[in-house]
Formats: C-alpha cells, sequence, structure tokens
C-alpha cells in the first residue's frame, strides 16, 4: 500500500477553503496520513495526542517528528534531566496513537553536522535502544553516509539495527543534503519525503530567512512520475510518502497529483464538509 500526505495539517491553505471546521479533521478527509511536526518543537502533551486521535477516522496514520533533543537539534536535554528521561517522556507523549493503531512511524531526522563516524554510529544504537519497539524511520542531512564507500554499508547497518529508510528527495547543495538513494531496508515500511529541490535555498545563508524559501518548490510532472517509477522498486509492504515543498503552498496540490497518478482511491478517509451555499 501507498499512503500519501503532508508535513503538518495547518498550513495548506487549499485544502481549506469554504470550510470552517478543525483543521485536522478536514485534513483527514483529504489524506491518509501526516507527518506530526509540533513534536519536534516539544514533546507533545498526552491530551493534545488524544485529541488529535479523537478527530481523525480509524485508519487514520501519524508519522511523529522526533524531539529535537532527541536527534542533537537542541544541545543537551533541557528541560529534562537525563537522556533517558527525555525518551521517556517521549515514549509516553506517543502512547495515545501506539493505543489507536494510528502511530506509523517515528520519524529521526539528524541535522547536517550528525556526519558518519564511530561515536555517532554508537548514538544511534542507543536511540533505538530507547525507542525500544517502535517503528523508527532514519532521515540523514549529511552526504557522508550515502558516499559510494559508505552507501551499502550504511543500508546494511539499517537493516541490522530494523530502522526504517527515510529516502529524500532534495537538492543537491554541498554536504549537508544527500542523494535519493531508492532502497527499502525494513520488510514493512519505506518512507519518503518529497522536499523538492530548491538548491538555492537549501542552506543557510546566515540572515535568518532560508525556512522561508527552503521548500519553496513544486514539482513538475515528469519529476513526479519518476517517483511513481521509485515507488515501485520498493520491496516494503507499505511506503509512506510524504510531501514536505510548502514554502509556497505547493505540496498539496502536489499530493493530491501524486494520488492521482498512482489511481489510488484511499477508503475510510473523514467525510468531506460540504459547503450548502456552493453550486
Amino acid at each position: 500500500m501507498i499512503y500519501i500526505g503532508l508535513a503538518g495539517w495547518g498550513d495548506h491553505y487549499s485544502l481549506y477553503k469554504g470550510e470552517t471546521g478543525a483543521k485536522l479533521q478536514t485534513y483527514a478527509g483529504h489524506f491518509p496520513i501526516v507527518e506530526l511536526d509540533s513534536a519536534f518543537y516539544a514533546i507533545q502533551p498526552k491530551r493534545n495526542m488524544d485529541k488529535w486521535v479523537a478527530e481523525t477516522p480509524e485508519r487514520f496514520q501519524f508519522i511523529v517528528k522526533a524531539y529535537q533533543g532527541m536527534t542533537g537539534h537542541q544541545k543537551g536535554c533541557d528541560p529534562y534531566e537525563t537522556k533517558e528521561e527525555m525518551f521517556e517522556a517521549f515514549r509516553l507523549s506517543i502512547e495515545p496513537l501506539q493505543k489507536a493503531g494510528k502511530l506509523a512511524m517515528v520519524l529521526c531526522q539528524f541535522p547536517p553536522w550528525f556526519d558518519c563516524k564511530k561515536e555517532h554510529v554508537q548514538y544511534l544504537r542507543y536511540m533505538k535502544q530507547e525507542l525500544r519497539d517502535l517503528p523508527a524511520a532514519l532521515e540523514f542531512r549529511n552526504q557522508t553516509w550515502f558516499t559510494e564507500e559508505m552507501k551499502e554499508r550504511t543500508l546494511a547497518f539499517m537493516r541490522q539495527e530494523k530502522w526504517i529508510h527515510s529516502i529524500c528527495d532534495e537538492p543537491q547543495a554541498g554536504i549537508g543534503s544527500i542523494p535519493t538513494v531508492v532502497a527499502s531496508t525494513h520488510n514493512e515500511k519505506t518512507l519518503i519525503r518529497m522536499h523538492g529541490r530548491n538548491v538555492h535555498g537549501w542552506n543557510d545563508p546566515g540572515n535568518g530567512k532560508w525556512r522561508d524559501v527552503r521548500y519553496l518548490y513544486r514539482y513538475r510532472t515528469e519529476e513526479l512520475e519518476e517517483w511513481a517509477h521509485f515507488t515501485k522498486q520498493l520491496n516494503s509492504k507499505d511506503v509512506y510518502v510524504v510531501f514536505n515543498n510548502n514554502s509556497g503552498g505547493d505540496a498539496a496540490d502536489n499530493a493530491a497529483q501524486f494520488i492521482d497518478m498512482l489511481h489510488i482511491e484511499y477508503e475510510g478517509l473523514a467525510p468531506k464538509q460540504l459547503d450548502l451555499f456552493g453550486e
């Protein structure tokens, strides 16, 4: 099965025209999965998870982005005393998703400075241990993991440690970007994240404005056709595709286009609201 959705549900304004309901409920009428970005910035209270479970249909699934302290984007453990306490808080936070059968995976995206060396491999083993039996996807932002010399060793490590491969489509903009490596490392699941190809906006120039333009990109039909071909090469039972190219609001349209291209009709989506005064 191929599940297609977006990174977050708040900013995709083309989905909410003429609709006044809760955004997540409306979103779940279009897509069967979502990437939960808010978990990256703060470990969410369980009441939030309970609310999101209640607002989505039975088959809906969340890809929960790992908290930034877990992946090293934030130095130290603040506001937690130890790493172990931080991981425990994260595990408890997502329990409602697990119990409802709505946790697709935890996405562990590492920063550009997290390069391929022994101490970082050791940390990945530690992190996998702390995540216990949670399905976990691994995404790098440093080319050293996928050099010609290291690529197969990296994939073999991910298979051995049961990491789900987060395959990226992103601009090739130096050491802080990775090539597209179309390979599954987990029998059950593979993740694809579509970041766009804005090569000039990918790296931080130091003026603080890069976040507004990094994902400014609209995929062309031929580029999506290439990915339709790639998805068929993957040998996992389920493939999850998340469109993250939303600096200009293009993700929702591209995702809908990709669903049509693959001739997918999802069952069990939330009922769409009707505009009673429309035509």
